[in-house]
């Protein structure tokens, strides 16, 4: 007895030291702005294969095989991959399919078909795999994934039309992607029967396709009808849908096997093209769903890799690896971008960028555990190296491309510009009226608000405006911030504000993030205020939504020759708060970092309520 309580401590022990690496593997990524992906494994492979060389018997410090043995592993890893397909399928609407013309529909084509045909090519010729296998291999690394996109992205901050196609080639490609893998797999399952793919084979192969879509269907709809008629509250909503995409998932497979994975993407794709507002929010389970399914699923898969897997790679895997990246991706963008408009060096960068993702390493490793269960279909040793195989391109592109990325980048000369438009925290009352007055001047305006509310109301008044948080790591996901240089908060709470200048400040600079005076600064005027502050006074949200409700609330003066800037300073100061100056062609918010005002620029200011103003000589 005491024997079985012992090893079931050691499971636990197990299972929350998975728990522990993800969370921090999670947090070593944000530190080293790196995809959380590439820590993810190289501390499974640690503490799984790696760690046998420590061991005096040769054992691992974590093992997968220890923790979930069996069926219940390759349960866990379905669900979890259905988990991580329904949330790409969430972020592929097919109006911005339609929409997204020219070189990122030709990427999603071209570039896919060059890599899936031509990585089974070179997987077939190189590794000696059979051309089922090779081809199911050409179809794992076709996805990419804004998981390892975004934060390459975020780094080397490329031009707007490098960064707008990578970022959504890297969005819409990893349903596409898994797709394509999906149905490979379900064609050699399909298949297995005989080698003359008959009739009675394709039958079935399409019988899985359409379980899963049917399944999927009918999952999309009583989610949807359920939302829309108000059944479910509010605060179950995210666990019910993570609930309904299970059992959605396991009906599938239940009707036909092996149809789970179809029917968990298209209830993603589905439910990603209805017209309902509370459908964004389920977006905002994979935040902490998501994550620990990620955190703990790599790290696990990655820790079963046995060290004798690695050594079958060997120098034939890692020249397919040069093949993908330096001869297959180039090939792909140089078809893609035949008759676009981009120069040679915007070409080089995207065809230097494909980092592998997520979706590839979780795909590949519920295939490899199907398919060394079943000789009948592949070759052992075939499907033992997938796993790995797939791993060495998601590490090799990720530690390649990435790290290399910026010099690249720099080398090409396709960094961008400083970008001018402003982030504004907040689309409240005060919020708007500042932003219309900004985008007058011909300011790019980007405004985000949790409040559904505030958010419309930005919109009717002709603002972009996202319902989002702030704070949350999505919103570098949802906001285009290669347009943004500044960010204002501007919201009625001022530790929010203080949060958000903290949040932006390693994105944008200290210098661009600025927030409202909080009431303790605007009380005691003898304090000091921070550099960050907007408007560079002791003015308060209260009192400012006060000034901007009149119909005269903003002035603007032309400092000249007629116009002295320190006399009429002096006359106004306290019967204005100063919003923006313009010079030439530059908006710049005032805050305690702006210098003196240019002599020949253009003060625009809010007026007080005692606000008269002085007669210039």
């Amino acid at each position: 007895m005491r024997g079985r309580e012992f090893g079931v401590s050691l499971v636990m022990l197990e299972l929350a030291s998975i728990l522990i690496f993800g969370i921090f593997a999670q947090w070593l990524a944000w530190r080293i702005k790196q995809p959380a992906i590439l820590p993810l494994i190289i501390i499974g492979l640690m503490i799984g294969p790696g760690s046998t060389y420590l061991t005096a018997d040769g054992s691992k410090f974590i093992d997968g095989d220890t923790i979930f043995s069996g069926d219940l592993l390759f349960s866990f890893v379905s669900i979890s991959v259905g988990v991580i397909l329904f949330e790409g399928g969430l972020t592929l609407n097919l109006k911005e399919v339609r929409n997204q013309v020219g070189t990122v529909g030709n990427l999603l084509f071209f570039g896919s078909l060059v890599t899936f045909v031509g990585g089974g090519i070179a997987s077939h010729y190189l590794l000696d795999l059979s051309w089922s296998m090779a081809f199911l291999f050409g179809g794992l690394i076709v996805v990419s994934g804004p998981t390892v996109v975004l934060p390459i992205l975020r780094n080397v901050k490329p031009n707007n039309k490098i960064n707008t196609i990578l970022k959504w080639e890297g969005i819409l490609i990893d349903p596409f992607g898994a797709l394509i893998a999906v149905l490979m797999y379900e064609f050699i399952v399909s298949s297995h029967q005989g080698s003359d793919y008959s009739l009675e084979v394709l039958q079935e192969f399409f019988a899985t396709i359409s379980s899963g879509i049917v399944a999927g269907g009918i999952g999309a709809a009583i989610l949807y009808f359920t939302i829309k008629k108000g059944t479910i509250p509010e605060y179950l909503r995210n666990i019910f849908s993570l609930g309904l995409v299970i059992l959605t998932f396991s009906f599938a497979e239940l009707i036909h096997k092996e149809a789970g994975l179809m029917a968990a993407t298209v209830m993603g794709i589905v439910l990603a093209n209805v017209e309902l507002e509370e459908i964004k929010k389920i977006l905002l389970f994979k935040e902490d769903i998501s994550l620990l399914l990620i955190s703990v699923l790599f790290i696990l898969l990655s820790s079963r890799i046995e060290v004798y897997q690695i050594q079958m790679l060997g120098t034939p895997s890692l020249l397919l690896f040069l093949v993908v990246t330096l001869i297959l991706r180039p090939l792909g963008v140089l078809l893609s971008t035949i008759k676009s408009k981009l120069s040679w060096q915007e070409k080089a960068f995207i065809s230097w960028i494909g980092p592998k993702g997520i979706v590839a390493a979780a795909v590949a490793s519920l295939f490899s555990l199907t398919l060394i269960e079943r000789p009948d279909i592949v070759k052992p040793e075939e499907a033992e190296i997938l796993l790995p195989l797939v791993f060495l391109m998601i590490v090799g592109t990720v530690v390649f491309q990435g790290s290399t990325a910026k010099l690249v980048a720099n080398a090409l000369g396709v960094v961008r510009t400083e970008p001018k438009g402003i982030l504004i925290v907040g689309a409240n009352e005060l919020a708007q009226k500042i932003a219309m007055r900004l985008s007058a001047l011909g300011m790019d305006i980007i405004m985000v608000d949790t409040s559904l509310i505030n958010v419309q109301a930005a919109r009717e008044a002709g603002l972009q405006a996202i319902e989002a948080n702030a704070l949350s790591d999505a919103i570098f996901e949802e906001v285009d911030l290669s347009r943004v240089g500044r960010m204002a908060a501007i919201t009625s709470n001022s530790g929010l504000n203080e949060l958000a200048c903290r949040w932006f400040e390693k994105e944008l600079g200290e210098r661009n993030v600025l927030r409202l005076a909080s009431k303790e600064e605007s009380e005691n005027l003898n304090v000091k205020l921070s550099k960050n502050v907007l408007f560079g006074a002791h003015t308060e949200f209260v009192s400012l939504v006060s000034f901007v409700r009149s119909n005269d609330a903003f002035g603007e003066v032309t400092f000249s020759a007629q116009v002295d800037r320190e006399e009429w300073m002096a006359k106004h100061k306290n019967k204005i708060v100063p919003v923006c100056v313009v010079d030439g062609g530059n908006t710049e918010l005032i805050s305690g970092f702006s210098g003196p005002l240019p002599k020949d620029s253009t003060l625009i200011f809010l007026k007080k309520d005692n606000y008269v103003p002085a007669k210039e000589n």
